[in-house]
Order: C-alpha cells, then structure tokens, then sequence
C-alpha cells in the first residue's frame, strides 16, 4: 500500500522561531487567543494548539461557571402575572337522545365515496368524484383503473392491496 504525503508541509507557520517568541510574548502579555490570532494572521484554535503544546499557563474560561463547575443558570424572564375576568357559568349538559332503529333493509354504514380529485384545490369549483368507491379501494372504479397500472393490477389481482 502506498503512503500518501505528510498532512503537514514543512512550510508552518510555527517552523519560524520568531513566531514562537512572538506568541509566548503576547500570551503572557494577557492578550486572548483571538486577539493574538488576529495580530498574528492565524486561527484563535491554531493559538490555542501551539500554547497547549509549548505548556504556557492556561487561562481561566471566559464562560462563566458556577463552584460546582457547572453553568449558572440564566435568569427566566417572566410576564408580569395578570387577573383573568371570572367565567361564566357552564354550559348545560348536552343531553343524548336515542336513535330509533333504522328500517329493515337499511344500509348501515354509507358507502365510502371515490376521493378521486376533480379540479384545482385552490379553486371554489374543487370537488371530489362521489361515486361509490369499490370494496377495499379509495377509488371507484373508472378512477381505479386510471390509478393502477395494469401490471399492479395483474400481480396483485384487481387491486394493489
């Protein structure tokens, strides 16, 4: 297998004493590490590598924590509690009649009716097809066969499902 060439050019910024120096100088000079990676032309992140590496004393986070090490808490901002006006009396209870049964030879539930869509949805005109939907089906049955393709059809008998 063959080696791919080093990650790191032998051109880094770091390779130059000077650098370094300038780096230590600033960093005990207090400036942040953001602050000196744009006096330098270099990432606040690359600053923070170099000075983890050359052991300078690490700094205090800005973040500010609690003793326990753990975040404080913001403050929740709350709106000002108000009085609600009382209710009015509740409503009557909504009593149920019974139904009278339906006559013999009735349907009991109602035919599911086709949901083929007829017409742009934004219009007023916009409507469904109605017809009866075939058994199992969403569609009746001129809008069934324009929904499945035969070959559905021929795998699956009549209906996909």
């Amino acid at each position: 297998m063959a080696h791919s060439a080093p990650r790191h050019s032998g051109n880094s910024v770091w390779a130059d004493p000077r650098t370094e120096a300038r780096l230590r100088e600033l960093w005990t000079q207090g400036h942040s590490a953001a602050r000196i990676g744009d006096m330098m032309g270099l990432s606040k992140n690359a600053v923070v590598g170099k000075a983890h590496r050359l052991n300078l004393v690490s700094r205090p986070s800005p973040i500010l924590r609690s003793a326990t090490g753990a975040r404080k808490p913001k403050p929740i901002k709350r709106a000002p509690l108000t009085t609600l006006p009382a209710l009015a009396a509740p409503p009557a209870p909504i009593v149920l009649m019974p139904v009278a049964a339906e006559p013999a030879g009735a349907p009991r539930e109602p035919q599911p009716a086709c949901c083929w869509p007829i017409g742009d949805p934004r219009s007023k005109a916009f409507r469904f097809c109605d017809e009866s939907a075939e058994p199992g089906a969403p569609y009746c049955a001129a809008h069934c066969a324009k929904a499945y393709d035969k070959q559905t059809r021929v795998n699956h008998g009549a209906l996909p499902w």
